[in-house]
């Protein structure tokens, strides 16, 4: 059955408007970069591209459920600008031997035009007292993968498993550094570089605390918020009295100095720290967070260490809404190429739901609308804001015509 193209919404299906969030110029850029499209004839980079995009935000589970929903329609194809559908072995052969290294160009590329657009409509907490200031939030989640099948992503005796590093930008609220590693890499090495620009704020978790790359995040101007480890050896040199009205959450504010071996080889122990003792109501536990920045409120430090949050919400939102937890492929550069193309499509979603969604639509709820109305020809507005989940009343005509011209040669009319 055809897809009619509906004169009173658009002539683009969902899936193409999507896609023209990627500009040809910076996708041909990545495509010649990495030569992406050399050797091959049929299925080119955006064949791929367009087939993995297709599979992330319609919940394909295998090559089948791709290949079956992009070749329903010969309209729907060239729509989408492709020649043909992708067979399984051709998009098999394609995940396993093209490079997934373009689409993780792909992505910073695309993340690098639509800055400004998406930085202007996130909407995230903001801590006066640092307002404007660039806030980074490193953490990482682990994927399980079947040792059997994924041999290469070794973890432990019996388990197989990848980790994805991430930075993520409290101004733009996506990431901008991802590395993607065996499960057995510690969190402290996942990134080849943990130092930035001078004035960034970096907040993360007890598993980055290392005396080293304090010393040098606060040589580089660096201001690091992280939990203490329990065992770590400091003296107090003075305590920050409180106010006593409000914040009752916070318990202890203190300056004070590391006294351990590994501190003095590393140089930290000449370095005035701070810190904080926050009850957590929900967790019933008191957590210690330290940082090299002595002047701030006690508030705005507790505040910036709960942002952390934000990266896990990320984290939950891809694996409950995109492909990243079961793949189509088992060799390494497929499972990565999926990664990034499920980055892409996360990205593409922000820009829709930014650009497109009415204040307060949650991320979930688009995605499953998007992935309903995938191939139909209705307008990203439409979709956006004015598909509900209510009662509709049949429109009667005259006539209904079903168009079998992609599977007959012959067209049937039913007249009511």
């Amino acid at each position: 059955m055809a897809f009619y193209r509906r004169s009173k919404n658009t002539n683009k299906p969902l899936l193409k408007q999507i896609l023209e969030f990627i500009p040809n110029h910076i996708f041909r850029g990545c495509v010649q970069k990495h030569k992406s499209d050399k050797g091959t004839h049929k299925y080119k980079t955006w064949d791929q591209l367009v087939a993995l995009i297709f599979g992330q935000l319609n919940k394909c589970y295998t090559l089948s459920d791709i290949s079956c929903g992009l070749s329903i329609s010969g309209t729907l194809l060239s729509d989408l600008g492709l020649n043909q559908s992708p067979a399984k072995s051709t998009m098999s052969d394609g995940n396993k031997n093209r490079s997934y290294k373009v689409f993780e160009s792909l992505y910073f590329r695309l993340l690098s035009y639509h800055k400004q657009a998406l930085k202007k409509r996130y909407m995230s907490h903001v801590i006066e007292e640092i307002k404007g200031r660039t806030v980074k939030l490193i953490d990482s989640t682990t994927i399980s993968l079947c040792l059997t099948l994924f041999d290469w992503a070794k973890f432990r005796t019996a388990k197989g498993g990848l980790k994805i590093h991430t930075v993520w930008d409290d101004l733009l609220g996506l990431p901008t550094m991802i590395n993607i590693s065996e499960a057995s890499i510690h969190d402290r090495y996942g990134l080849e570089n943990n130092v930035f620009e001078a004035g960034t704020i970096i907040v993360e978790d007890r598993a980055y605390f290392d005396f080293d790359l304090m010393f040098k995040r606060n040589k580089a101007n660096n201001i690091f918020v992280t939990r203490i480890k329990i065992n770590t050896l400091y003296e107090t040199i003075e305590e920050i009295e409180l106010p006593i009205d409000k914040d009752q959450d916070l318990l202890k504010d203190e300056i004070i100095q590391l006294t351990s071996t590994k501190a003095k080889e590393s140089g930290i122990d000449g370095v005035k720290l701070r810190l904080l003792h926050i009850y957590k109501e929900d967790e019933n536990k008191v957590i210690e967070v330290i940082t090299n920045q002595i002047d701030w409120q006690a508030r705005t430090i507790a505040d910036l260490y709960r942002k952390r949050w934000d990266i896990e919400i990320f984290f939950k939102m891809m694996k409950q809404n995109l492909q990243i937890k079961s793949f189509i492929g088992t060799n390494e550069n497929a499972v990565k190429s999926q990664i990034y193309v499920a980055m892409i499509c996360y990205l593409l979603l922000e820009l829709v739901k930014r650009l497109y969604c009415k204040a307060g639509a949650a991320f979930s709820n688009l995605c499953e609308k998007v992935r309903i109305c995938l191939v139909h020809y209705l307008t990203l507005e439409y979709v956006c804001n004015d598909l509900r989940p209510i009662a509709k009343k049949v429109v009667k005509t005259n006539q209904l015509s079903i168009d079998l011209k992609d599977n007959s040669p012959t067209q049937l009319v039913l007249r009511l």
